[in-house]
């Protein structure tokens, strides 16, 4: 099963870079599994795994990380390899070397296969611990290739100060494994609106309460070169919760399965999503939704969204809550759209009635996760010793956890006085900041010095357990962001994991996203591409919902 599912994994990764080489990639990540019969060792290593980590001493750590490591080689990533190594050498006793593999972030999901796929630990390449969304983490969570955690998770130090342990223990396996750890619950996306935008159509923010109304406003945005909203695709069909970029018009819809009661079932042979495709084949017709949406990754959607030129721009873009808000605003602020409106420049709308009548407000996704690899050679002791490096120091409430929260002290942040000037030279722009000594702040970007910085890894609202320090950035446009989403937000569905949807699962997107965009664009009619679909797909999807309510 392992080498199967492997040898698939790194096929798909080869197909998908060579087609990258012809077209704009959509962005995406996968997620690792593994199986209970390759796991690490048996009952009896599991009941000596902590003195042999004692025995084991790791001075080298290879993590594979994404884009969500904001202390990238540009911006300070040497300060902060440099400060974890010295934190974390007197916390475990001896010294250790950080290695940093940063691919691409649209690339990440197939830069991994190949990785897994093609190394062993080790090699100076193999990670011994990466992120993986929880797509991803249920794409790998039968292969193998995993370590248990399950008994480090429960042993670990900052057990005492977690607040959210649901995060976790609903990672585990019926029968007790663990095969990842999310730092962070999820977070998800709220529709942002220009307010400028707005004030031109004559509309008001709270008078877009349903489908209709949301419409007319695209309508009335789209106009002379401009569009109503642009996504990064109309629909996210290789990662869940797939529907998050546009979920005005997916309104009720899961294009992929999930369970629905106590069953699972295939979401896109649904109604409501052959209705879903036909709003946005209207919509694509109607010129309201931008035609760059196709193929756009996420980077392009949002830079021709904040562009200085906003005569192509569009009104209207569905991305992240909390800090997201003020990355966009500060992104529109760079280009000197609006600067009138200060931190006023965007609007949140709330979920439609249409959302609030299916799923009941914005979709909270399944938390990123940390995984460790697996070596396979039965002892726990290497395993236990990055688990120990990592995740125990990750969460350790001081000064890594600050290091994965914000950065590097005097880098990143400081709690030394001084004062500073973005935009020096342009009075509209210019703004003035001083702090006091011991007083806890921000400092600029190391990369743009007239950009506050903002985090690091983890976001300090949304982790599982808070610094201890006191340390925290009281940013009022991040508060206000978190404060709605968690106000208007339900939890996703949970993702599933069966063998014969790992081995299809990459194929299955693909031909989905085909189905989408061909409806769309007025290829094919809703009903003839599930059609199409359960012709080509049905008895596999039919084996895949067996053994998933099989296993209820």
């Amino acid at each position: 099963m392992k080498k199967k599912v492997l040898s698939l994994l790194l096929a798909t990764a080869m197909v998908a870079s060579l087609a990258a080489c012809g077209s704009a990639a959509p962005e995406s990540t996968d997620t690792q599994s593994s199986d209970t019969s390759a796991q690490s060792g048996d009952a009896a290593a599991t009941d000596t795994a902590d003195s042999a980590a004692e025995d084991y001493e790791l001075t080298d750590l290879y993590i594979t990380v994404d884009g969500t490591l904001t202390a990238n080689v540009d911006n300070g990533q040497d300060a902060f390899i440099e400060q974890w190594e010295q934190a974390v050498s007197e916390k475990i006793g001896h010294p250790i070397t950080l290695h940093i593999n940063q691919p691409e972030h649209s690339g990440y999901k197939d830069n991994v296969a190949q990785l897994l796929t093609t190394g062993q630990p080790g090699d100076g390449q193999y990670p011994d611990a990466l992120i993986m969304s929880a797509t991803m983490f249920k794409q790998y969570q039968t292969t193998g290739i995993l370590w248990n955690m399950a008994d480090a998770y429960a042993n670990a130090e900052f057990q005492s100060r977690v607040t959210l342990p649901s995060i976790n223990e609903n990672m585990k396996t019926a029968s007790g494994e663990l095969y990842a750890f999310a730092p962070t619950y999820g977070n998800g996306c709220v529709t942002y609106v220009k307010q400028s935008w707005l004030d031109a159509a004559g509309l008001k923010i709270d008078d877009i309460k349903t489908f209709d109304d949301y419409y007319n406003m695209l309508k009335a945005f789209t106009k002379d070169g401009q569009t109503g909203v642009i996504a990064a695709g109309f629909g996210k069909l290789d990662e869940a919760p797939y529907i998050n970029y546009m979920p005005e018009f997916w309104q009720g819809a899961y294009p992929a399965i999930y369970k629905n009661g106590d069953q699972w079932v295939d979401g896109f042979q649904e109604q409501a999503t052959i209705d879903a495709l036909n709003r946005l084949a209207q919509g694509y017709a109607d010129g309201v939704i931008d035609k760059d949406t196709e193929e756009a990754t996420t980077k392009v959607a949002r830079e021709k969204w904040f562009s200085n030129d906003q005569t192509t721009s569009e009104g209207v873009f569905t991305y992240w809550a909390g800090t997201w808000l003020r990355t966009l605003t500060d992104n529109l602020d760079k280009n000197d759209v609006d600067a009138d409106l200060g931190d006023d420049r965007l609007v949140q709308l709330a979920p439609i009635k249409e959302i609030k009548d299916t799923w009941g407000g914005y979709l909270n996704r399944e938390a990123p996760v940390w995984v460790i690899t697996d070596d396979g050679d039965g002892n726990d002791a290497r395993e236990q010793a990055i688990f120990d490096a990592l995740i125990e120091t990750m969460l350790d409430g001081d000064k890594v956890q600050t290091l994965w929260t914000y950065g590097a002290e005097d880098v990143h942040w400081s709690t030394h006085a001084e004062s500073f000037t973005t935009n020096p030279d342009d009075p509209d722009k210019k703004k003035d900041y001083e702090y006091a000594e011991g007083e806890f702040h921000l400092k600029q970007s190391p990369n743009d010095p007239n950009a506050v910085w903002k985090k690091n890894h983890l976001d300090p609202v949304l982790v599982i357990a808070p610094l201890t320090n006191g340390f925290i950035d009281n940013d009022p446009l991040v508060t206000a962001g978190n404060k709605f989403f968690t106000e208007n937000c339900v939890d996703a569905p949970q993702s599933p994991s069966s063998e014969t949807l790992t081995e299809v699962e990459a194929d299955l997107a693909t031909d989905k996203t085909t189905y989408l965009n061909n409806v769309v664009a007025g290829k094919m009619t809703a009903e003839d591409a599930i059609a199409d679909y359960q012709s080509k797909w049905g008895d596999t999807i039919n084996t895949i919902l067996e053994e998933l309510n099989s296993a209820e």
